[in-house]
C-alpha cells in the first residue's frame, strides 16, 4: 500500500502535467531519454554531440560538473575546447528595481523571432548567513517556457561583491559548446559593485529606470566606463525623459568612446524600444568580432585567476598568525606602512 496511493494529490504531482495528458510540447517528448548519470562519460563523442545538440539534460549536466568543479571538469573543458569563442556574450547590470529579468525576458523574444538560440545565466545574491540563494530571477523570463532555443541557468553570487562568481565563466564555456548563439548574463543588481561584468562580458548594457537616482548611481560606480548600452528602462513611467537626459548629460562629459555610448529608453513589459536595444547590441557585436577569439578568452580566464588569487590570499590573511604578520599589522595600524605596500610584502612572501 504505497505513500502515492494513500495520498491521491501527492500522486497527481508525481505524475506531473506531461504524464497527464497526450498532448505534450515537442520540449518534452525530445527529452524523455534518460538523463546522463553521474557514471556517463560526458566528454565521449555521443555526449558530445548530444551536449552539441542542446539537449537541455546534457547541457546541464555539463554546467554542473563546470560550476562545481568536480574531479572531471578539466576533462570536460578541455574538450570543449574546439566548440569555444562562437557565443556573443551580452551582460545586463544595473540596480535593484531597474527591471533587468523582465528586459531580458522581453529580449528573448525578440532573439527568438530572429531565430536565435539563447543561453541565460541569471545570478542571484546569496545570503550572508546561510549562503542560500532564491534564484528567483527566471520566474520572470516566460519567454524560456516550452522553448528549446532558451536555456536558463539560475546560479548564486555566492558572497562575490563583484556581481559574478567564477562559476559564471565556466557555465558561459558550457552554453558557449552547446551552440547557443547569444549568451546573456544577468548579474546581480547590487549598485555599486557590477563591475565584474565588464571583464566578463563582450557587450555590456547597464540599466536604469526612472526615480532610481541612476544618473549619480552609474557615474558613482564606474558603470559609465563599462556600458556600451545605457538602458533606461519603464520608459512609461513619469520622469522617464529626465532620466534619459540625466543619464546623456553624464556622458558629455566624458572623453573618448565612452561619450559615444548609446542611451535607449525601453519599456520591457509593452515590447517598447526593444528592437532598438537589439539593433545597438548588434552594432556592438560588430566590434567584438573584430576581437580574436583567443583574446575574449584570456581576458575571461585572467578573471577566474585574479579571483582565486585574491580568494586564496585573503584566506591566508584572516586565518594567519604569528609575529611576522602581527607586525605587519601593526605598522598599518600606525600609519608607518601603507596598505598597499604591506599586501606587496605578503604577495612576495607568497
Amino acid at each position: 500500500f504505497s505513500s502515492t496511493n494513500r495520498y491521491p494529490l501527492r500522486r497527481k504531482m508525481l505524475q506531473g502535467p506531461n504524464l497527464r495528458h497526450s498532448n505534450m510540447t515537442p520540449r518534452t517528448t525530445r527529452n524523455m531519454a534518460r538523463a546522463p548519470r553521474d557514471t556517463d562519460d560526458l566528454t565521449s563523442v555521443k555526449a558530445l554531440q548530444r551536449l552539441r545538440a542542446r539537449e537541455r539534460r546534457y547541457v546541464a549536466a555539463a554546467i554542473t560538473e563546470l560550476e562545481r568543479l568536480t574531479p572531471r571538469a578539466p576533462q570536460l573543458l578541455a574538450a570543449l575546447q574546439p566548440y569555444l569563442g562562437k557565443a556573443l556574450v551580452i551582460g545586463f547590470t544595473g540596480p535593484p528595481g531597474a527591471g533587468k529579468s523582465t528586459l531580458v525576458n522581453a529580449l528573448i523574444k525578440v532573439l527568438r523571432a530572429k531565430h536565435k538560440t539563447v543561453g541565460v545565466i541569471a545570478v542571484d545574491p546569496s545570503s550572508p548567513v546561510s549562503g542560500g540563494a532564491i534564484l528567483g530571477d527566471r520566474i520572470r523570463m516566460t519567454a524560456a517556457l516550452d522553448d528549446d532555443g532558451v536555456f536558463v541557468r539560475s546560479l548564486a553570487s555566492r558572497g562575490y561583491l563583484g556581481g559574478l562568481s567564477p562559476a559564471a565563466v565556466r557555465i558561459i564555456d558550457a552554453l558557449d559548446a552547446a551552440g547557443y548563439d547569444i549568451i546573456i548574463l544577468e548579474t546581480v543588481g547590487t549598485g555599486q559593485n557590477e563591475i565584474d561584468v565588464a571583464e566578463v562580458a563582450d557587450v555590456r548594457v547597464v540599466i536604469s529606470a526612472p526615480g532610481l537616482g541612476d544618473d549619480i548611481q552609474a557615474m558613482k560606480s564606474g558603470l559609465l566606463e563599462i556600458a556600451d548600452i545605457l538602458v533606461v528602462n519603464k520608459g512609461d513611467r513619469e520622469g522617464a525623459e529626465r532620466t534619459l537626459l540625466q543619464l546623456t548629460g553624464a556622458l558629455s562629459i566624458r572623453a573618448g568612446a565612452a561619450a559615444k555610448v548609446p542611451v535607449i529608453k525601453t519599456t520591457a513589459t509593452s515590447g517598447e524600444g526593444v528592437d532598438t536595444l537589439l539593433t545597438a547590441i548588434e552594432r556592438a557585436g560588430e566590434g567584438v568580432s573584430a576581437i580574436a577569439t583567443s583574446e575574449r578568452r584570456r581576458r575571461r580566464a585572467r578573471y577566474l585567476i585574479a579571483r582565486a588569487a585574491g580568494d586564496l590570499i585573503a584566506q591566508r590573511i584572516r586565518a594567519g598568525k604569528g609575529a611576522r604578520l602581527d607586525l605587519l599589522a601593526d605598522e598599518v595600524l600606525s600609519g608607518r606602512t601603507p596598505v598597499d605596500v604591506a599586501a606587496a610584502r605578503i604577495l612576495s612572501d607568497q
